[in-house]
């Protein structure tokens, strides 16, 4: 039923001029999908209140509730369209009222961390991009069907929901950015090992794929308590995200899998001051796959000891200072960060080195990420100690992966099995630190238990091998021509 209920949404907006993308598509679902789980969310604790005979005050005034503006019902249940606002009457209610009023909840908030902020920021950051009000009634309708009442509904919408995210990530127009392969993922999370009660980051949260998987692992565990379930809800998972689209979708999908009011912030983390991150501020576990290849202004660059414009390395500079002592860290980075000779890899490869215990380098075939052909390693390090030595794992699933041919979980398993005692193999190898080059620092270090090198065969070798099957072919067709 969802299935089907995604697939005509995305055939209605497929067809409106105000939809051009599959991140569009995402987009304008996920703040339909969030005004339904609030009025769903609403429902249910009004319930609540009243079987313990208690009074519930709605977060929405009556005029922007679900029920009034966007699915009104007969006696019978069926939309009243007698009442149902549709075509320029409901795009105006839409564009000129509602998202203007639930903007203005930012301001009300008692803090970021409620429902109501939350409300604030989402609808600052969006528009309605659906333009013809035809098409935005035929979706409400869709939109009031789903229903989020039982684990297992939530569990199938935020199933389809990751399944809107990947596909949007191989849309282009940078929606890749949004969208790490949930099996690596889920490999990080079970290497990095996670428990109760410790705090979890990401800095750059994206559609909070690390954090919705790092929740799902940890709320598996059997019989959690009240206390500890309260614990995963409100003082565990934490992001920032600078994107407005990336923000709001984070938001809906952490909501899909079941917490209600998430801890992320919409800013730009890069803008921090290193200096100004104190002990409170600071994580027991970084969970990440930072942007790469993005050039950051100078005064940005100014918040970091190591100055460079590479993205990727200002974040990787931000989650060591933000790791407490002993915390552990597994994040996705470009390979070229292991080889780069320039001043500021240099420098980074040894603060890392000194200041960490890089123990495991997971290095992840071309093709891992769909539709960038970037190669990227994920390095997992503890904060608090010097590395001693590094173990390396070569991932090669012995395929061509792809849009078609994704990384699985089975991919992954030799790996989290072998990390364990950190076991040579032919796919992985270690590296002691008294055999590193102190002046490059350098980390890239090939596989000493693999295939040897091919002797490849010289120009000179090739070319004599191309005139001798020429001048064998030209033969051939001398005699082809003599027997005609």
């Amino acid at each position: 039923m969802f299935e089907q209920a995604f697939k005509n949404i995305d055939d209605i907006l497929h067809k409106d001029a105000g939809c051009t993308s599959e991140l569009d598509y995402t987009e304008q679902t996920s703040w339909l999908l969030f005004l339904k789980y609030l009025d769903a969310l609403e429902q249910e604790k009004a319930v609540e209140a009243q079987l313990e005979g208690k009074y519930y005050l709605y977060i929405l005034d009556p005029e922007y509730r679900w029920e009034r503006w966007a699915a009104p019902k007969t006696a019978n249940g069926q939309i009243d369209h007698n009442s149902a606002l549709t075509g320029d009457d409901l795009k105006d209610f839409v564009n000129t009222k509602l998202f203007p009023y639930l903007h203005g909840f930012k301001q009300k908030a008692e803090g970021p961390d409620t429902i109501q902020y939350k409300i604030g920021e989402i609808f600052g950051e969006l528009k309605n991009r659906i333009q013809s009000g035809y098409n935005l009634r035929e979706v409400l309708e869709i939109v009031d069907g789903l229903r989020f009442g039982t684990q297992t509904e939530k569990h199938e919408l935020s199933h389809l929901y990751e399944v809107k995210i990947r596909n949007m990530g191989n849309a282009g127009r940078n929606g890749g950015e949004y969208y790490t392969p949930r099996p690596l993922i889920r490999a990080m999370i079970k290497v990095v090992n996670p428990h109760i009660g410790q705090r979890i980051y990401d800095g750059a949260v994206g559609s909070a794929g690390f954090l919705c998987e790092a929740f799902d692992y940890l709320s598996s565990q059997p019989n959690l308590t009240t206390r500890q379930q309260e614990t995963l809800q409100k003082h565990t998972f934490y992001g920032k995200e600078k994107k407005s689209l990336a923000y709001v979708i984070a938001i809906m999908n952490m909501i899909l899998h079941g917490i209600e009011a998430p801890n992320i912030i919409h800013t730009n983390t890069l803008t921090e001051n290193l200096s100004d991150i104190q002990d409170k501020d600071r994580f027991d576990i970084v969970l990440a796959n930072p942007p790469f290849g993005g050039k950051e202004r100078k005064e940005v660059q100014q918040n970091f000891p190591i100055k460079t414009g590479e993205t990727a390395f200002l974040f990787l500079q931000h989650f060591i200072k933000i790791l407490k002592a002993g915390g552990h860290g597994a994040v996705v980075i470009k390979n070229t960060f292991l080889s780069n000779s320039d001043n500021a890899s240099v420098s980074l490869r040894k603060l890392l080195l000194e200041s960490c215990n890089l123990h495991t380098v997971l290095d992840c075939p071309s093709g891992t990420f769909q539709g960038a052909g970037v190669k990227t390693v994920v390095l997992f390090f503890t904060k608090g100690a010097p590395t001693r030595k590094v173990w390396y794992y070569q991932l090669e699933p012995g395929r061509n992966m792809g849009k078609t041919n994704p990384l699985a979980d089975a991919d992954l398993a030799e790996f989290i099995e072998l990390q364990k005692t950190f076991a040579d193999s032919p796919k992985s190898w270690s590296l002691n630190m008294a055999d590193i080059d102190r002046s490059s620092y350098d980390l890239s270090v090939k596989n000493p238990n693999g295939a040897q090198d091919v002797a490849f065969r010289s120009p000179q070798e090739i070319l004599n091998e191309i005139a001798a099957l020429d001048a064998e072919s030209a033969q051939v067709l001398a005699v082809i021509r003599g027997l005609l």
